[in-house]
């Protein structure tokens, strides 16, 4: 699980284009239609289920949002930046 993150570790650590959102950490992802959306939501479900560890995921056309935070530790944790990091990897 991980201990939670102070906000300094946090915003050191936090990848381009995610925001500190209270307990949670966030980024919207642009696409060009609904079914590329929902791909990328795919993908980030498949590395969440590998790292144990799942998102909120909205889809709605043209964006997907994902929201992380570690329930059982009660904030962000070095899980959610890992997986952030991720997310933005299979996004380029």
């Amino acid at each position: 699980m991980g201990d939670v993150l102070s906000d300094d570790e946090i915003d050191d650590r936090l990848p381009g284009g995610w925001s500190h959102d209270g307990e949670e950490i966030v980024r919207t992802f642009e696409f060009d239609s609904y079914l590329p959306g929902v791909g990328f939501a795919s993908g980030v479900g498949g590395l969440a289920e590998d790292a144990w560890h799942h998102p909120e995921i909205t889809i709605t056309w043209g964006e997907v949002e994902v929201r992380l935070t570690t329930h059982d530790a009660g904030g962000i944790t070095g899980q959610d930046i890992e997986l952030a990091q991720r997310c933005n990897e299979i996004y380029e």
